[in-house]
């Protein structure tokens, strides 16, 4: 046909300003380092805080570096609430733990195996 003609030019589905890129990955790393700092010193709260950081630091990937904040609000739907059901899964099997305590504690345990010195073994 005359007149079309194809290119062989690819453009990106969602150029992301290289700030906003950079903003994102400084953002991570900060995040990265307060994992960092704060672990071993929230107590009992400190497995919560690590996997609230770890979640903020997943949302930040999956919206700008998987593209999620530009995709259809549908597929975004998909793709958290399977989140939410293995949240949920993981809640309720935890939910369960306290029940079998005294099973697991009363199981005879092993004796420490002492390791031996490669320069011993002869």
């Amino acid at each position: 046909m005359a007149g079309h003609s194809h290119h062989d030019e690819h453009h990106f589905a969602h150029p992301a300003p290289i700030k906003l890129l950079l903003a994102v990955f400084f953002a991570l790393i900060f995040l990265t380092i307060l994992t960092v700092a704060t672990s071993g010193k929230m107590g009992p709260f400190g497995t919560i805080v690590a996997m609230a950081i770890a979640t903020a630091k997943a949302a930040l990937v999956c919206l700008f570096f998987m593209h999620m904040f530009w995709d259809k609000s549908f597929n975004v739907l998909v793709f958290f609430s399977s989140f939410l059901f293995v949240s949920l899964f993981i809640g309720f099997t935890m939910l369960d733990t306290d029940h079998y305590q005294n099973t697991i504690d009363a199981f005879p345990r092993a004796p420490e195996q002492t390791t031996v010195a490669p320069t011993e073994m002869k």
